[in-house]
């Protein structure tokens, strides 16, 4: 089932394409959290990784960096391997930790579904937004900022409005 907005996150410890462990808890002076389940095979996913970036560029610095996760099995999908993982963060530049869920047992707490999936947490690590980063695969179509909205809503100590949307993706590849 996952989180449901105003659920409280639990921390969790896994080992990015920097081969340093990573946890909520090691990231200091936040205001929340931009957590994206994401990987290297999905179009969709691969159709968001710039706005990823961005994301981390703009919110960042202003309290709220991007957590991403690789929840897929790597036995199914090679591409999704976590050396693969490595040769995707360095060519595209990833400027966030890009974490594995290699025991597959991160995405499942938090409910998500697909690639992407975000979960926006505040400073309490309290889900205050579910869903899809925006409302297109194709970044010049794009009408609703969904994720960057609700950061917004939560930089001006409002809650976000919606605080959940249909991600829109590959499906999770759980491990047989």
């Amino acid at each position: 089932k996952g989180y449901q907005i105003g659920d409280v996150a639990t921390d969790f410890n896994l080992k990015g394409t920097d081969d340093q462990m990573h946890s909520l808890a090691s990231i200091k002076d936040v205001k929340g959290y931009v957590v994206i389940f994401t990987c290297n095979h999905c179009p969709f996913s691969v159709a968001y990784e710039d706005r990823i970036i961005a994301l981390q560029k703009k919110y960042g610095p202003k309290g709220f960096p991007v957590i991403a996760i690789n929840p897929n099995d790597d036995v199914a999908y090679p591409s999704d391997s976590f050396e693969n993982m490595k040769i995707r963060a360095k060519e595209k530049g990833f400027n966030f930790p890009y974490l594995y869920d290699s025991e597959q047992k991160i995405y499942p707490q938090y409910g998500a579904t697909k690639t992407p999936h975000v979960f926006l947490l505040d400073q309490d690590r309290k889900v205050k937004y579910i869903g899809a980063i925006d409302d297109s695969t194709e970044p010049e179509k794009v009408e609703q900022t969904y994720l960057s909205d609700a950061i917004e809503a939560l930089l001006k100590g409002r809650e976000p409005n919606p605080n959940y949307t249909k991600a829109i993706g590959c499906s999770i590849k759980v491990r047989k």
